[in-house]
């Protein structure tokens, strides 16, 4: 056996060698997993970044077909040499202590997730306007990045002049956005852009809640047609502060906690219990109970995360109303944002800290758990009160749905739930009831009508879903229809075949 030989503490090394990325890093780059609504959201940081008081993001059309988007802002712009770090993979540029970009990636990633092109264009007080373009087809073949000419970059700084540009500011401009309708006929386009800049209100508003917050700082949401110039939308994003309760759920909150890490590194925990049964957008804006419960953390007045435990405890419906801030310190080990700056992990340090975290009058954090369990119970007491019990929703409902049903309606206890599904029908009526298979039965005809052209799941159309359970449900209560109830069954039928009948003819005539 040959002797072993003493353990080296430093690896030693022999000179060294200069590897470059291989040209399919910008596709891993690109593969972030970025959502929509996030890439945007990572653009608008840089607008924050670079002192922006206007963001406008410009959907752009020609008729029927949308074209380019853009993220366009009155910050203070880049000379060239600024842009060409901005715009290198891995370039990274010197961040304030407050900035909100972090790893010199999200530009790159955030767009060429979400389109074949990103351009970049910008112009300083001192500067003229410069602009590179990546496209992904170049960027895999070896990190070419285009120049963009002086004259268009100068040219698309005018177009936007006065609607944010004044002296200075930045256009980032992405084409072939893969998230953009193929085809754009038979109202595919209006209905993507009612969905989307509704869905991306939301997430703006929300996450960025802090800064809309101010006098200073505005995001708009616009649509345009190239061909005639004509402005179809001119959207003003509305700050949804998830801690803007009109009302606390509980008489003894908000309140402040204060926790401390191993480090010695201090932090504060909002502690907040909602209303109870709230339809407000800052209640709504997270998702399901299940969801929209737990931290939100801040970085930089950014919200970094909405919603979770963070495997403090599990989610749960009884803690439904708890939401507690918490603004991330400067430097501590116990928290790593994701590189989207779309979640946080922690480490079971932060999870001591909370079991030890107490408020001023020496109350502890893990009471304030108890107290917005009992709130919700209290809430869910006094809801049976007026609302009786009712056989719960199941398989074909959107999950987050049916928490809202449990929220709202107490079930009746050991009843299989009423799905609600697609299935093929020799005749046309609109509906079928299956007491023995406890499922509402649709017309798949219908289908394609109800869904205007996008792609059927099996939770799809929630709200003729929804609509059909609250009509029906009450029907499985019992083994048979009385004449009352069968009339009533007789008259949905006939209403909504007819509106069924009237949503296909207007399909067929919008293609």
């Amino acid at each position: 056996m040959a002797p072993v030989s003493p353990w080296e503490f430093d690896v030693p090394t022999d000179g060294s060698r200069t590897l470059p990325p291989d040209a399919r890093y910008m596709e891993a780059v690109a593969s972030q997993g970025y959502g929509f609504e996030v890439a945007i959201a990572d653009l608008v940081d840089n607008s924050i970044d670079a002192g922006a008081h206007d963001v406008v993001i410009h959907f752009l059309r020609d008729g029927d077909r949308l074209t380019s988007l853009l993220v366009v802002d009155d910050g203070k712009g880049m000379t060239e040499k600024e842009l060409d770090i901005a715009m290198t993979v891995g370039g990274r540029r010197d961040y304030v202590e407050n900035s909100l970009g972090m790893f010199g990636t999200g530009l790159k990633s955030a767009s060429l997730s979400q389109a074949e092109a990103v351009t970049v264009v910008s112009t300083t007080k001192r500067t003229r306007a410069v602009g590179r373009r990546w496209r992904m087809q170049r960027a895999v073949s070896g990190f070419e990045c285009d120049v963009v000419r002086p004259d268009y970059a100068q040219q698309l700084i005018d177009r936007y002049a006065e609607r944010p540009i004044v002296w200075q500011g930045t256009v980032v401009r992405w084409d072939g956005v893969k998230d953009f309708p193929r085809g754009g006929e038979g109202g595919q386009t209006d209905r993507y852009l009612h969905r989307s800049i509704n869905k991306l209100g939301l997430h703006l508003g929300l996450h960025l809640h802090r800064f809309l917050a101010r006098s200073d700082f505005h995001i708009t949401i616009s649509v345009e047609d190239v061909r005639t110039g004509t402005e179809y939308v001119n959207f003003g994003v509305e700050p949804l502060d998830p801690f803007a309760h009109p009302v606390s759920g509980h008489a003894d909150f908000p309140r402040t906690y204060t926790a401390r890490l191993s480090d010695g590194t201090q932090f504060t925990l909002g502690a907040h219990v909602w209303t109870p049964r709230s339809n407000l957008d800052e209640f709504r804006a997270v998702g399901g109970a299940m969801e929209r419960q737990g931290f939100y953390f801040y970085r930089h007045d950014r919200l970094v995360q909405a919603g979770g435990w963070n495997g403090y405890r599990q989610p749960e419906q009884h803690l439904a109303l708890a939401r507690v801030a918490v603004d991330l310190p400067s430097a501590a080990d116990a928290f790593r944002l994701t590189v989207k700056k779309s979640g946080v992990e922690t480490t079971p340090d932060f999870a001591r800290s909370l079991d030890e975290a107490t408020a001023t009058d020496g109350s502890a954090f893990t009471d304030y758990l108890a107290a917005a369990e009992t709130a919700y119970r209290e809430a869910r007491r006094r809801a049976g009160t007026t609302r009786r019990a009712t056989i719960p929703p199941g398989d074909g409902i959107a999950p987050t749905v049916r928490e809202t049903f449990a929220e709202e309606m107490p079930a009746v206890p050991g009843e299989p739930p009423v799905s609600v599904v697609w299935q093929r029908f020799d005749n046309d009526d609109f509906f079928a009831v299956d007491r023995e298979e406890r499922a509402i039965a649709l017309n798949q005809r219908y289908r394609a009508a109800i869904l205007g052209g996008r792609r059927g799941d099996r939770d799809d159309a929630p709200v003729v879903k929804s609509l059909m359970y609250l009509l029906l449900h009450q029907v499985y209560e019992h083994e048979y229809s009385g004449s009352r109830e069968k009339d009533n069954l007789q008259l949905w039928q006939s209403v909504l075949v007819a509106a069924a009948r009237a949503e296909v003819e207007g399909t067929r005539e919008d293609a």
